[in-house]
Formats: C-alpha cells, sequence, structure tokens
C-alpha cells in the first residue's frame, strides 16, 4: 500500500542468527514466518525482548511496523519532520543518511545487497552519516530500538513484495 508521501506500509521480520534468512516482510502489516502463520506488526528479531506493540511472531519474534520509502521522494523525506516514529522505516536504495531538520535521535542499520546488517549507529539531530561501501539499503528507527530487536552487524533480513 502507497501512503501519501509515497512510502509503503508494510511489516518486517529479522532473524537473530547472522547470514540465515528468517521471516520475511509480508502484505497488511503481518510477520509471515517460514512456517506461514502470520501475526501483526513488522520488525521482528529472534531472541529478542517482546516488542511494545504486545504482539509475537513464532519462534520469540517480536512484531514491529515497518514502512518502505522505495521513491526519490519518500527517500528524501524519510523521518523529517515528525516527532517519532513507530517501529521503522527502509530506504531502498540508500547508502546514507542525514539527521539535518530531525526532531529526534534514531538508529540506522546499513544494510548489504541481499539485506545482512553491515553496521548499526545511533545518529543524534544535525549529523551527516557518511556513506557505507557495501550498503544499498538503510533502516531507520528511533534511538535504542535496534538493540531491543536485536539487530546487530551479520542479522539478515528478507523482504517479499506486498
Amino acid at each position: 500500500m502507497g501512503g501519501a508521501d509515497g512510502a509503503d506500509r508494510t511489516a518486517g521480520a529479522v532473524d537473530g542468527a547472522p547470514g540465515a534468512s528468517g521471516g520475511t516482510l509480508g502484505a497488511s502489516g503481518g510477520v509471515v514466518a517460514p512456517s506461514s502463520v502470520a501475526t501483526s506488526g513488522g520488525v521482528a528479531a529472534s531472541g529478542a525482548p517482546a516488542a511494545p506493540s504486545g504482539s509475537t511472531a513464532p519462534s520469540g519474534r517480536a512484531a514491529i511496523p515497518l514502512e518502505i520509502a522505495a521513491s526519490y521522494r519518500a527517500r528524501s523525506r524519510g523521518l523529517l519532520g515528525r516527532d517519532g516514529i513507530d517501529g521503522a522505516l527502509l530506504l531502498t536504495p540508500a547508502s546514507a543518511v542525514h539527521t539535518f531538520r530531525m526532531r529526534f535521535a534514531i538508529d540506522v542499520a546499513y544494510l548489504t545487497r541481499d539485506l545482512t546488517v553491515l553496521t548499526v549507529r545511533t545518529m543524534r539531530p544535525g549529523r551527516l552519516g557518511l556513506p557505507r561501501l557495501r550498503a544499498r539499503h538503510v533502516l531507520e528507527a528511533e534511538a535504542g530500538a535496534m538493540a531491543r530487536w536485536g539487530l546487530r552487524p551479520g542479522v539478515r533480513v528478507t523482504v517479499d513484495a506486498p
């Protein structure tokens, strides 16, 4: 589903095993695990504490909402002008971000072409993130969220078309 700003609203999943594929992004805001059991929510991390959304996916995953910004306009806008975000925003393609004119600190995960996390950084407002050489996508969330979700280098995110 496309929003007025060009961002797609969907869901996401993250497998906690480095380099392993896990749950997938599913349509209608639900995590679709390998067993095809769907729950409401978005990004999930294996072995991570339950997310504030209150819904959990199979295998101990916590579901978190995700927006996808795939158009130039949606990527340019990103989280600018917002007071926060429930869940995360995936910028694709992207290899760098900035936090100029942002109102809150964010966690930034740089992802490879195959959606493996290269690095996770926390950025305060008014900062410029340097481009990461192998990064093709960037995942943004409120500061501290990625640690709660268990996102760290080596974790692979899998995305299915909605």
